[in-house]
């Protein structure tokens, strides 16, 4: 039997065990129809995907089929979140035929976003109560962004090919944000979006932990079926274990996800009334998290979950209760089976891999020289300047290992400037959102509590990885959550004392 059909088997039955696990809980969020739908939807294009042996085959009948399935959904951020991780985001070109070289690339993550958020981007922009595209200063700083990247192309290539990466720019950036920031405009459309997410990083994380415990990436062997070779993705280890990456590709990759998924669980939990199957699930959610051994997530782990307690009631209490944990924690693992493993891998006390540490700090240091020679614009060719070449690994690679270099050495601090105060005018406008609600306990303000803990959490990862894979379509995506959470707060807000507090009863 072929590798991807035995995976598929495994795949499978890992799948039916969350989905089976998911389903009561699933039932104090979101309607049961929603759920059961969107498993099926699941299977069947699981299965298309292993079975289709060609990604065009794949491409055309998954179009049509959630073409259908979108007329069906209430929620298209829902439907996106759930599926976009359901297959690795390998690349295919479409050809050309003789005119060009080819007209753009595809993968899962674009034609799932053609499919299901280009719709309803054309849908929200016909309703009256959809708020016009740049009226907030989130929608500036991004159209600025999203303009001068598309400008700064040209220095480097083509306008054929300009105009190809300003598609790009459309369909995983502007279209993940805008259609997160318009259509979810009341709580239970957050709960619907938010469980999509988790639902989606819990099938990654029992998945992720038979890759770390079995050594097998499930997913390595369907790209070569489906003709996509991807160089991204590959065997990696870190302390003689393998680094699980599931669909996204890349170990830190999934990482990003899973702590994104803490994140949005932070919220959640308190809406499964069910404390065991709250366990069970944060309890699958941390598996996943360890199972990539990614210091960078965990890193931006913990300041969700400080970030998320700081926000709520008995702040303090709750801290040094958390700082004590860790304190025992530690000496405890030093003295429990397999304890030791685990402290080697921590980042800053651990021995394994420290010289990744020190590679982050040259690529600061060596980045900053390059950095002044184009302060403003930055360059298209920094990596073939001396400092650059100094940090090729042993994969004959320049690893920009910290999203915000990349950026800077790609179109300099105008364009870092413009990148840091979009998110730090989302995280204002979600603490501002916040002071809507000033009851701690309520669950508007709850919900705004988890999207900046989160976001918080993903600004501090991404100092330690570079945005590849999956990892802008998701930050770009939570960025338009926290937009649409003001927008949320910023409605009540606007209406009459007597009107708001009947508001604050129809949220729930």
């Amino acid at each position: 039997m072929p590798e991807h059909f035995r995976a598929l088997i495994v795949i499978l039955v890992l799948a039916g065990v969350v989905f089976a696990m998911a389903r009561r809980p699933a039932a104090d969020l979101i309607p049961d129809r929603d759920f059961t739908r969107r498993r099926n939807l699941w299977f069947a294009l699981t299965l298309l995907a292993f079975f289709s042996h060609s990604f065009w085959i794949y491409a055309g009948v998954a179009a049509i089929v959630l073409t259908v399935a979108r007329k069906r959904e209430r929620n298209p951020v829902a439907l996106f979140f759930f599926l976009l991780f359901l297959m690795p985001p390998a690349t295919v070109e479409i050809p050309g035929f003789g005119v060009i070289n080819y007209f753009f690339g595809l993968n899962h993550v674009r034609l799932l976003a053609l499919c299901v958020l280009l719709p309803a981007f054309f849908a929200l922009r016909r309703r009256a109560d959809t708020v016009p595209f740049g009226r907030t200063w989130p929608d500036r700083l991004l159209a600025a962004n999203i303009l001068l990247t598309s400008l700064l192309y040209l220095r480097e290539t083509t306008v054929t090919d300009t105009l190809r990466q300003t598609l790009y720019l459309f369909i995983e950036v502007f279209l993940p944000y805008y259609v997160a920031s318009r259509a979810l405009r009341n709580l239970s459309d957050f709960k619907d979006a938010l469980f999509g997410f988790v639902l989606a990083a819990m099938l990654l994380s029992l998945i992720g932990l038979f890759e770390y415990t079995r050594n097998w990436l499930l997913y390595s062997a369907l790209n070569g079926a489906l003709g996509v070779p991807w160089e991204m993705s590959g065997y990696l280890t870190r302390g003689g274990s393998l680094r699980a990456s599931v669909t996204t590709g890349q170990a830190i990759a999934l990482g990003f996800v899973i702590s994104v998924a803490i994140g949005f669980y932070l919220y959640l939990q308190e809406e499964v009334r069910s404390k065991l199957q709250r366990s069970l699930g944060a309890l699958l959610l941390a598996g996943g998290l360890f199972a990539p051994l990614s210091r960078g997530p965990w890193i931006g782990t913990a300041v969700m979950i400080v970030a998320f307690i700081s926000t709520g009631r008995k702040a303090f209490k709750r801290l040094m209760l958390l700082g004590a944990a860790g304190m025992l924690a530690l000496p405890l693992l030093a003295v429990v089976p397999g304890g030791q493993k685990v402290l080697d891998l921590l980042p800053f006390i651990g021995t394994v891999e420290v010289e990744n540490i020190t590679y982050r700090q040259q690529l600061i240091d060596n980045a900053v020289i390059v950095i002044q020679r184009n302060p403003w614009l930055g360059s298209f060719d920094y990596r073939s300047t001396p400092e650059m070449q100094s940090l090729i690994q042993g994969q004959g690679i320049i690893d920009i290992v910290n999203t915000y270099i990349g950026v800077a050495l790609s179109v300099g601090l105008i364009g870092l400037a413009l990148f840091v105060m979009f998110f730090v005018c989302v995280l204002h406008g979600i603490r501002k959102g916040m002071r809507s609600f000033p009851n701690k306990e309520n669950e508007a303000r709850r919900l705004g509590r988890a999207l900046l803990a989160t976001l918080a959490g993903i600004l501090i990862t991404i100092v330690t990885v570079s945005s590849i894979t999956v990892i802008p379509v998701v930050y770009w995506s939570v960025a338009g959550l926290g937009v649409a959470y003001a927008q949320m707060a910023r409605r009540l807000r606007q209406t009459s004392p007597a009107v708001t507090a009947s508001a604050h009863l129809q949220l729930r």
